[in-house]
């Protein structure tokens, strides 16, 4: 019988919910594997997609997990100032074998004080913010430091989740898992990278993500000061 793996993504507000259930349908397959999506409360949870998810558990009813992830999107901005929200992933990750983020995710694994030290990667158009949470960023798609895991963005999460599912149960087992699904990234306009999608489509992208999120800035650095970090 496979050991039991308890693994929880955390929920919050206008979060891309493929951040989260691209690694959910990995980590699913491991096994053993118990996915929670787990929120301050078991309400429906909006997601920027414009359709919210479910949540299975509360902060109250999941004290401890073996695994978290935490996902990203434009809800980051009010996720880092929610104090329960950070005190729930602090308590969690204190005793998890692993402590892991998608996408910019890895903005609120820094305001929680948990990234100071480590190497670390996010969205290409947010990787600038990781050094003032005392990370050390890292310009790949998946980067593992000890038993910190972050992914790049969004669809990163893939390459992140079977990276550490052959971590968690070998290599074959995680290519297996690429091969049923079917996992073959061909994308049809190769634009998914800055170093690819030349400087116009950069700067429209960067235009748009400021237009959604125009206070991420300065939110980000005021929780980053609130670490103690900065100098």
């Amino acid at each position: 019988m496979a050991e039991q793996l308890s693994i929880a993504f955390l929920l919050f507000p206008n979060v891309t919910q493929l951040d989260l259930t691209g690694p959910a349908q990995v980590f699913a397959q491991l096994p053993g594997a118990r996915i929670a999506l787990v929120a301050k409360t078991r309400d429906p949870v909006p997601t920027d997609a414009g359709f919210a998810l479910l949540p299975t558990a509360t902060f109250a009813e999941t004290p401890r997990v073996d695994i978290i992830c935490v996902p990203g999107g434009f809800g980051i901005n009010d996720a880092i100032d929610d104090a329960e929200t950070l005190a729930w992933v602090q308590q969690v990750a204190a005793e998890a074998r692993w402590v892991t983020s998608v996408c910019t995710g890895a903005l609120l694994l820094g305001a929680a004080g948990l990234l100071v030290g480590y190497q670390a990667t996010t969205h290409w158009t947010q990787h600038h913010y990781l050094a003032a949470f005392g990370a050390v960023p890292v310009q790949e798609r998946v980067v593992i430091d000890r038993n910190r895991a972050t992914g790049g963005g969004v669809t990163a999460g893939i390459d992140f989740a079977l990276v550490l599912a052959a971590r968690l149960a070998g290599d074959e087992t995680a290519k297996m898992i690429e091969l049923g699904l079917e996992y073959n990234p061909a994308p049809p306009f190769d634009t998914g990278s800055p170093d690819r999608a030349g400087p116009a489509l950069v700067e429209a992208c960067r235009a748009r993500a400021l237009r959604l999120a125009p206070d991420r800035g300065a939110r980000t650095l005021a929780a980053a000061g609130r670490l103690g970090v900065l100098t």
